[in-house]
């Protein structure tokens, strides 16, 4: 979508896409190797109660889930930041995450472009909350 087909307060919801331990497992011993992560007999005697995906692995979950829908498609330019990023619950194997994206904030740039701001609220198949975070980013016009 061209900057100007955005508008602040317009939705989206994302597709759903199911967490298992060995996504999550495969995912921490890459970028995460912490025991809450990988170790099930030391992650089942702490504050969890099992293994849990590392919150970097939520964040990338949810930024690939509001690419898949296509609605930056080529228009997008770059990143410009990530803030209010809240880890808010765990995510267990087994866990079914999707995304509500909201535009926040849009802003007219020169040279063409405009700046889209959007806020991820990230639920689980309980309708709980897991993570939050506001992404904004260089868009064509």
């Amino acid at each position: 979508m061209k900057f100007n087909e955005f508008f602040v307060g317009q939705t989206f919801k994302t597709k759903s896409l199911e967490m298992s331990k060995e996504d999550i497992m495969r995912f921490a011993s890459e970028f995460d190797p912490q025991y809450m992560h990988l170790d099930e007999d030391k992650a089942k005697k702490g504050r969890f109660n099992g293994i849990i995906a590392s919150g970097v692995q939520t964040l990338a979950v949810t930024f690939k889930l509001w690419i898949e829908t296509g609605s930056y498609g080529d228009d997008v330019i770059a990143g410009t930041a990530f803030n209010n990023i809240k880890f808010i619950k765990p995510v267990y194997p087994g866990d079914i995450l999707y995304t509500l994206v909201e535009v926040i904030e849009v802003k007219e740039k020169r040279n063409d472009t405009g700046l889209v701001t959007v806020r991820f609220s990230t639920f689980n198949h309980n309708e709980e909350l897991v993570f939050t975070g506001d992404l904004s980013v260089l868009v064509q016009k």
